[in-house]
């Protein structure tokens, strides 16, 4: 059931889009397939609205919208891979507000709805906080994949707590089995896959907001806290839980580790990692027959809830008139969201979209972990500068596998960052 305000904002925004047909650019990260995904979905509001939409897509977006805001020239509507990037061009102006009224219907309508809000509220050039960016289309990466005839075979139970995964880890060393396939490498980005590991335990052992207090460096890397969600990360990779003992951690690549899913016997039991590891799983394997995955799950003894860490792109007005305003009520519109779950590697926080509309079951799987999150925190690296975010928690990361203690990684973290200010 919709509720009154989203029937006001969908349908009358649209409405007043057909008497008033205006151009409308829109300006993203998507070439290929995803262009053409995105295309569709544009023209379904054009259809309905009139307007006269174009979409570009580059692979240099980040620095390209820059220049074009700076030079006067941006498009109506920018699609954002990362909140950081939006929450600059706010500070200088940049951007538009979304109208009153956006907030409270992502509150409503969206899972975790207070987390969109946040994640798409800036400081303007005047210091003041604003609603600035919508979410649409989003990412999961608290999964554990896992090979289910391998759990068949051993009489393993997909844990439901951390408390049962730890008990799970004890119960496969005790079989002589091997819990965990992790590997770091990714040539000049080795040690971003150890990044996500650690934000998904900081969301897991603290609460939401010093999560956010960590990325935004409210409180130092080396805070005892970050330190712990380090270490914690360190229990699961101790020699006799993860392939080839800790040393091979860094020298293994993130590409290949999955891998260990489906040797013959089998090298691990699982592997944490984002919803497109499939990509890199052996060619023929079925998501759902021949693999699948769990929630990477919070402690019970916590209470910190479902927290999910993911990514998404947000869409923002940087050029306004009538027709960004209309499109960003057209997002709002289950059918915005339903048209591209048709089409595949698509997910979204709506809670009224028809399940059974996404193209395979394995996404709306997936996409129902994003439903029942109560906290919901974009990928922390993406959102810390990039020197550190892309530079030094990544290498530090690496040192921490090869066996520097935490504590020393996290102080040299805080150092690179403070060598920013």
């Amino acid at each position: 059931m919709k509720s009154p305000f989203y029937l006001s904002v969908a349908a009358l925004a649209l409405g007043a889009g057909m008497a008033h047909a205006e151009k409308l650019t829109v300006f993203g990260p998507w070439l290929g397939p995803d262009q053409e995904l995105v295309e569709d979905v544009l023209d379904v509001f054009a259809e309905q609205t009139g307007h006269d939409v174009s979409y570009v897509g580059s692979d240099s977006f980040e620095q390209q919208i820059v220049v074009d805001a700076e030079a006067g020239s941006p498009p109506n509507v920018s699609i954002f891979p990362q909140p950081g990037l939006a929450s600059d061009m706010a500070s200088r102006g940049f951007l538009t507000p979304l109208k009153d009224g956006t907030g409270d219907w992502i509150r409503e309508n969206y899972a975790a709805g207070d987390s969109w809000v946040d994640l798409g509220t800036y400081a303007d050039q005047d210091d003041t906080d604003k609603l600035f960016g919508f979410f649409y289309k989003v990412d999961v990466k608290s999964l554990v994949w896992y090979n289910p005839e391998n759990f068949l075979d051993f009489g393993y139970d997909v844990p439901e707590t951390m408390e049962e995964l730890r008990a799970l880890e004890q119960q496969m060393i005790d079989d002589g089995e091997t819990p965990w396939c992790v590997g770091l490498g990714s040539g000049g980005a080795t040690g971003w896959p150890a990044t996500d590991w650690v934000e998904d335990l900081m969301l897991r052992t603290q609460p939401p907001e010093v999560y956010d207090q960590w990325v935004a460096n409210e409180i130092p890397f080396d805070d005892p806290r970050v330190v712990a969600a380090i270490e914690e990360f360190g229990t699961f990779i101790e020699d006799d839980k993860v392939a080839g003992g800790r040393g091979a951690v860094a020298s293994t690549d993130f590409r290949d580790s999955p891998k260990g899913l489906f040797s013959a016997p089998p090298q691990c039991m699982m592997h944490r990692q984002a919803s497109f590891i499939p990509t890199f799983f052996p060619e023929g394997t079925e998501v759902g027959l021949d693999a699948d995955f769990f929630y990477f799950p919070a402690y019970e003894s916590k209470d910190l809830g479902q927290p999910v860490l993911g990514a998404g792109t947000l869409w923002a007005i940087t050029n306004e008139n009538d027709a960004a305003h209309d499109l960003i009520a057209f997002l709002q519109t289950t059918e915005a969201h339903e048209i591209w779950m048709a089409n595949g590697g698509f997910m979204t926080p709506l809670k009224s979209v028809d399940p059974s509309k996404f193209k395979d079951e394995a996404t709306a799987k997936m996409n129902q972990i994003l439903l029942d999150a109560t906290t919901f925190r974009f990928d922390g690296s993406d959102l810390m500068p990039g020197g550190v975010g892309a530079g030094s928690f990544w290498t530090g990361m690496v040192d921490y596998a090869g066996g520097k203690p935490a504590a020393e990684v996290a102080a040299e973290i805080q150092s690179s960052w403070d060598s920013l200010k």
